[in-house]
């Protein structure tokens, strides 16, 4: 799936090389704060259903796009496919978040668990991927902007199976952790491979950079987070395919919570690291170098303030920054559900007119 971008910058902008401003994309720039999001969600009947269908999925992916000048698409999914795919029984809730119906907690579950077969179970987010792809292609011929795929993480995706949802305290899985932790390595192993196998599945489908979202990173201590999160990170980006019909295939890793880690999360072979909103980016940028780029950090509660206010923090971001190449602008999470469309679009145009600016 050979195509020419009309707007590579945020690639060039993962490989550090200049640009001629700051690319932007949004994490859930695909969501519930657009109407025509929940038009979709309301046909689609349910968020899975949404969610496994590649003709909505591709909808809604494309959908900020058609709104914003955005300089990347990323695949409308969720990062707790894998562990659905290896039977766990994965449902929303109205109100409570994901849940799974066999949580992962005793000798016998982690025994069941194996790498699922993605080609069989996870089809319809491959399908969703090249049909991506299709989409962006213009009547010129040419692809509007790359298309990111995406994972959680081996420990995100654990801390979900073992506690069977969301969590405040994630009681169970660092009970697993200190009293039992060859049961959650075996966990995370097994899902480190899987994850491999899934981003991989996307590349081949036609993905153009992957993000491993650790969303959870942060909730570990100094020491269980080297050990639990940040070396299988390395094991899934050591098994990465990292190019493909010739063209390399950047990897972001973001860990939330993770801005005491970022020296040692320079060197777990990522082109790219997600910060979120308490890392200051000069000072990130300072103690990384030229090691990877930087992708980030907006907290997405400025989006509360009036645009002029908006237009204000984002131009204190990327002064921060400075005019250095190696900058992917973002929120530091995703966006909020509430997030007024008018700050949004300020946020947009803010990033590519001032960071021109800077650049000159």
């Amino acid at each position: 799936m050979v195509t020419t971008l009309s707007n590579d910058t945020f690639l060039r902008a993962l490989r550090r090389e200049p640009t001629e401003y700051t690319p932007v994309w949004l994490m859930r720039q695909a969501g519930r704060y657009l109407p025509e999001y929940q038009a979709t969600r309301a046909k689609a009947g349910s968020f899975m259903d949404l969610a496994q269908n590649p003709d909505f999925a591709t909808e809604v992916t494309l959908q900020p796009l058609d709104r914003f000048p955005l300089d990347a698409a990323i695949l409308f999914s969720d990062i707790l496919t894998i562990p659905d795919a290896m039977g766990l029984g994965l449902s929303f809730e109205a109100g409570e978040g994901p849940r799974f119906a066999r949580p992962v907690r005793t000798e016998d579950d982690v025994a069941r668990l194996a790498v699922p077969d993605i080609d069989r179970s996870l089809k319809y987010v491959t399908d969703a991927v090249s049909q991506i792809r299709r989409a962006l292609v213009g009547s010129d011929g040419r692809q509007r902007v790359p298309l990111i795929g995406f994972s959680g993480s081996p420990w995100t995706l654990a801390t979900y199976m073992v506690e069977g949802a969301g969590s405040s305290d994630f009681r169970l899985v660092k009970s697993m952790l200190y009293g039992r932790p060859d049961l959650l390595h075996r966990i995370l192993d097994i899902n480190a491979r899987s994850v491999a196998a899934y981003l991989n599945a996307q590349i081949d489908a036609g993905a153009q950079a992957v993000m491993i979202f650790d969303s959870w990173g942060g909730a570990l201590a100094d020491g269980a987070f080297q050990t639990f999160s940040l070396a299988y990170m390395k094991q899934v980006i050591r098994l990465l395919k990292r190019e493909r019909d010739g063209v390399s295939v950047p990897v972001i890793a973001f860990t939330k919570g993770g801005g005491l880690w970022l020296d040692e999360l320079a060197e777990i072979g990522a082109d790219a690291l997600g910060l979120d909103w308490t890392v200051h980016l000069g000072r990130a940028r300072e103690r990384i170098g030229d090691r990877v780029a930087l992708q980030g950090n907006l907290d997405p509660s400025a989006l509360f303030a009036p645009p002029d206010a908006v237009r204000a923090q984002v131009r204190a971001a990327l002064d921060a920054y400075g005019p250095h190449p190696g900058h992917v602008f973002n929120l530091g999470h995703g966006i909020n559900q509430f997030a007024p469309i008018d700050s949004v679009t300020a946020l947009v145009d803010e990033v590519h007119t001032y960071s021109r600016t800077i650049r000159q």
